[in-house]
């Protein structure tokens, strides 16, 4: 029978004594890996993510390239039913703005940038205040008044996850303006 499923020599020692070269070398290969596959897992040559909703399908994405990709104040890039994962580029001196979402969670990951993070239970009184940097994440319960101000000298480029979505399947707001004014218009 045909097996379609290819192995890898793994390149861990397994289950061999550390002190023994030779020993560790003929044990080597003699465990088989299903996971290792010999490939640069960042190629330069790899092509750009088009930076769109792939509602509702599975989806694999490198986060960290997409999310500094993006140039975008807002790009919805994976709307389900109970989840959304949007991209966000703030820029300097600029913010996301004083929100809340009674009926979510939100999850938010910076990949570059800093900034401040505010939030609180009333609008007037954000009691909860915290730097944030590269590689910085915070959970924001439904309900919290939040904000995110860039205080940085470069975009803060960080992907957010809403549970349930927030925005409308597709949704691209090129500037906050364009967020805002949206955001107005069409209730949510």
């Amino acid at each position: 029978m045909h097996n379609s499923c290819q192995t890898y020599y793994c390149p861990y020692y397994m289950n061999t004594p550390y002190n023994a070269w030779d020993i560790m070398y003929n044990y080597y290969n003699m465990y088989r890996c299903p996971y290792y596959v010999d490939t640069q897992m960042y190629n330069s040559d790899f092509p750009k993510i088009q930076l769109k909703d792939y509602v509702p399908y599975p989806f694999v994405v490198n986060i960290e390239e997409a999310t500094k990709q993006n140039n975008t104040f807002r790009t919805a890039l994976w709307t389900g039913n109970h989840l959304q994962l949007t991209l966000m580029s703030i820029p300097v001196g600029g913010e996301i703005g004083l929100e809340s979402h009674p009926n979510l969670d939100q999850f938010i990951r910076i990949e570059e940038g800093q900034g401040i993070v505010k939030m609180g239970d009333r609008k007037d009184y954000l009691d909860f205040q915290k730097r944030v940097y590269d590689d910085f994440a915070f959970i924001i319960p439904a309900g919290k008044w939040h904000n995110l101000i860039n205080t940085g000298y470069k975009p803060i480029k960080l992907y957010s996850i809403y549970a349930p979505p927030q925005h409308p399947s597709g949704t691209v707001h090129v500037t906050k303006a364009e967020a805002e004014a949206t955001e107005q218009h069409y209730p949510r």
